[in-house]
């Protein structure tokens, strides 16, 4: 079956999303210890959040970049989820979607988050003809998504080392049998409605 162009496909339970995010040990290891993030994570920048574990991988190249060698599992309320998506403007200007630039312009000073639709990318991080959502968060966001969304915090920086392991030996089945099982999110289509290019 082919999946939807632009699709909002996590880890969910009827009250958490599962995002990704890599940092470096001094803000992994305090976060994963601590279950929040710490005093020395900046609330004031902008955060991107990722649905995707995949995705994720290829950001970080399987938790090998610097400054990304601690990869966190992010829990957090359903309800902040669909707070930020329904606040967010798309991270450019797209003419099907907005009037015109300024318009575009105007939104995204005035939102507290950001859609970007990057292509998904398969267990050797090569892109698929489908996307998968970043979300950013900045201001107000960032701030609720740190201090009171954030319902848990998984190390997964020993299962992202697994699974390239086994893609690196060419084990693609026993690879891909230790994904996140990432289902579609059942309410991104109505609050996604004017964030698909």
């Amino acid at each position: 079956m082919q999946q939807p162009q632009r699709e909002v496909r996590a880890v969910h339970t009827a009250s958490t999303v599962t995002v990704y995010q890599a940092y470096s040990p001094e803000i992994g290891l305090p976060a994963i210890r601590e279950g929040r993030f710490p005093a020395a994570w900046k609330r004031d920048r902008m955060t991107w959040i990722k649905p995707s574990f995949l995705w994720m991988m290829y950001r970080c190249g399987w938790a090998a970049k610097a400054g990304q060698e601690t990869v966190l599992a992010v829990e957090i309320g359903r309800e902040g989820f669909e707070w930020a998506l329904r606040h967010a403007c798309l991270s450019s200007y797209q003419p099907g979607v907005h009037p015109d630039r300024a318009t575009w312009q105007r939104e995204v000073k005035r939102s507290p988050t950001r859609v970007q639709w990057d292509p998904e990318r398969d267990l050797r991080l090569q892109p698929l003809p489908y996307r998968s959502l970043q979300l950013g968060l900045a201001g107000e966001a960032a701030r609720r998504y740190a201090d009171e969304w954030t319902v848990a915090i998984r190390d997964v920086t020993p299962l992202a080392h697994e699974i390239h392991g086994l893609v690196r030996d060419g084990d693609l089945d026993a690879a891909r049998r230790l994904l996140p099982r990432e289902q579609p999110y059942p309410a991104a289509e109505e609050l996604l409605s004017n964030l698909r290019p």
